[in-house]
This record gives structure tokens, sequence and C-alpha cells, in this order.
């Protein structure tokens, strides 16, 4: 039997400061930050209403997916948002979101990006350059350090989360040390090799979509995979998701910077221009759902799949699905639905965490502090489900 899912109701959870201090932060910081007329940013001001006082709406029957939310929504609308699980709200508020600023309407703003400008600050940071020269150090490591750096500069690019930086207290996104409290590295490279397919689901776009393109770039330039596939986001998603845009820019920036980054992003053209590497996007991805009810066309692609890496919080959550998991149950038992095998590379920015030793739980619950949400811990966790 699965536990509860995870609520918006619960004063002493994750999702309770999501919508109490998070969102708010960052419905004004979209508003202020684009030049939007009357009506999209009392649409914007009316969000949060509703969000705090108001009960749950549908989204307007104008809209080109009215049917398909009313439908997924039937049990939710008409109460309030604090009633319903956390997945599912803030998944719709994302679309709610959208729909306000009119990026799926007709009119100027139509597939304008809401964080489009939080996007573009981060890549041009000064303080990028030298995570991007570092590369060319890296480069003269042997061969195992080589690729383990690059696989954990990929998981630690996952903290650069603009969604989480917003609602973090200053200096919280940055933390002094980094934590690895569990590391089955070795588990995903014992899955990889010449021919193997891999299949990249992305998280952020910026600094983490950066380290994700220098990832599948090693493994194809040193045969640890025959192909690799790069999931994105079809839209705009969780503030700092990467959809093919980002891609795209963050190419360039890794082509703007001479030495390693740019022999790097030299071979990514080439391997998407013959095919051994390619974009893929499903609207499944912003569904309000888990990964059990994934379509069967997704899934399909999972199965065929030698590895897929699951990057990041959001991904972990539809994995594991949003629920009150003890964190000592064990890993493969949970993720046992998907259809292939799985690893994940994630850095913990909310509650659900599976897989961990008791002993590691009883470290952790003794300092003190909110480790599964403040972004100081990493994991690396990899499973095959039993088909028998």
């Amino acid at each position: 039997m699965l536990p509860p899912e995870l609520r918006n109701s619960d004063p002493h959870g994750f999702a309770w400061g999501v919508w109490h201090d998070r969102t708010p932060r960052l419905v004004a910081q979209v508003r202020d930050a684009h030049p939007y007329g009357p009506g999209q940013r009392r649409a914007l001001d009316d969000l949060l209403q509703e969000i705090a006082s108001g009960p749950m709406r549908p989204l307007s029957p104008h809209a080109h997916d009215h049917a398909t939310w009313s439908a997924w929504g039937a049990g939710h609308f008409g109460k309030p948002w604090l009633e319903a699980p956390f997945l599912w709200s803030e998944s719709y508020f994302y679309r709610r979101l959208l729909d306000a600023v009119g990026f799926f309407g007709p009119g100027p703003w139509r597939w304008v990006d809401p964080f489009g400008y939080l996007k573009a600050a981060e890549l041009s940071d000064p303080g990028l350059e030298p995570d991007l020269a570092a590369l060319d150090d890296l480069e003269r490591l042997p061969a195992g350090e080589q690729r383990q750096a690059k696989l954990l500069a990929s998981l630690w690019g996952n903290r650069a989360d603009l969604g989480f930086r917003i609602g973090a207290a200053p200096g919280q996104a940055a933390p002094a040390a980094d934590r690895l409290i569990a590391d089955d590295s070795a588990g995903l490279w014992a899955a990889l090799g010449p021919g193997a397919t891999v299949v990249l689901v992305t998280d952020n776009a910026g600094r983490e979509l950066l380290a994700d393109l220098v990832l599948a770039d090693h493994l194809l330039h040193h045969r640890l995979a025959g192909a690799v596939t790069l999931h994105v986001k079809p839209w705009p998603y969780y503030v700092s998701d990467a959809v093919t845009a980002d891609v795209v820019t963050c190419l360039r920036r890794l082509a703007g910077t001479v030495g390693s980054p740019r022999a790097a992003a030299g071979r990514v053209h080439s391997a998407m221009a013959d095919g051994r590497l390619r974009l893929c996007t499903h609207e499944s991805y912003c569904a309000p759902w888990d990964y059990r009810r994934m379509p069967a066309d997704l899934a399909g692609e999972f199965a065929q799949a030698s590895l897929t890496i699951l990057k990041g919080d959001l991904n972990y959550r539809r994995l594991a699905g949003d629920r009150a998991w003890p964190p000592d149950t064990p890993f493969a038992g949970v993720v046992s639905h998907f259809p292939g095998q799985v690893a994940v590379l994630r850095t913990l920015k909310s509650d659900v965490v599976t897989g961990l030793s008791p002993g590691t739980v009883t470290e952790l619950d003794a300092t003190g502090q909110p480790w599964r949400t403040d972004g100081n811990h990493g994991l690396i966790q990899v499973a095959r489900p039993d088909k028998t």
C-alpha cells in the first residue's frame, strides 16, 4: 500500500512554505520584471488571492487544454487550494501562471517565457566563467576521475534551482559543504557502454543544463553510450525547468568560451547533426501526476533505453510519488513501477526521500537541520525494476 500523498494543509510541511512564501515572491517578481498590461497584472494578483483565500478555479473555457484540465481537476476545483495534493496543485499553479500572462493565447505575449529573464541572468553571471574554465582542468584528469567529476557537476548543478532560490533565505542555496548521502554511481557506470542508449531527463536550465550537456558529451565522446536523448519540458515550468530554447542558449554559452567548453559544444552540435544526440519533449512532463500515470509512448521510450537518468527534485517526486515515505524504505521497491533501469541525480529540496540507510537517517535527523529541503544534500540512486 502506498503512503499518503503530501498535501498543502500541513503547517509544518514543506508545501506550506511554498504557498505562503515562495509563490507570492515568485508572482511579484514575474509581474514586476515584465511590462505586462493591466489585464495580465490583474490576473496574476487574482491568482494569488485565489490561492490564499478562494476556491480553486478551472482554466478559462477558451484555453486549448481546458477539457483536459477539467477532467484532471474534477476532484479539486471548487475547493481550497490548501486541501489539494502538493504535486498536483503546484503543477496546476504553473499552468495557471502561464494563462495569466497570455503565454498560450493570441497576442504579443504568446510563447514569451515569463522566467526567461532569470535564466538569462544566470548564464550572464561573471561567476560562471571560472566554472567553465575548470573544464580544461577536468580534461587532464584520469578517465575515471574525469567522468565522476562531470557526473557530480551535473548532480550539484541541480542546486542552482531558480525557484528554490526565490524562497530561500540569504545564503541558503550556497551551502558551505556538499554532502552525498547515497551514492550508487558505480551502478550507474555499470549500466553504460559503447552500445548503451541513454535517456537524460533534464531539470533546470542555466548552470545545471550546461553541466548536463557536458555530461552527455562525455558519454558519447568516451563511448560510454552510443546514443543519448535529452528530454526537456514542452513549455516553461517550475521557473527554471529547461525547454528547447534553453538548450540552444546553453550551447551558445559553451561555444562562446574558448578551450574545452567550445570543443564540447562543437561535439554536441555534431552529435545532434548525425542523430547520436537528440532532443525530445512530451506534454506529460507538465501534467500533475507522478510517473505511475505516464502515457504508453513515454513508458515505451524508457523501457527501450539501457538507462534513464532523471535529474532533480521534481523528477524524484514523480518517480517515487510525492508521498510520506519513510526515508529508509528501499529505493528499488519504491520505483519498481518504472519500465526500465533508472538512475536519479538529485539535490534534496523537498520532503520526499527513500533508500537511505537507517544510520544515515539517524545521523541527519540528529543535526536538527532541515536536511530534506535545504539543498545541501545530494544522492545518486540506481534501480533496475524486477520484471518477473
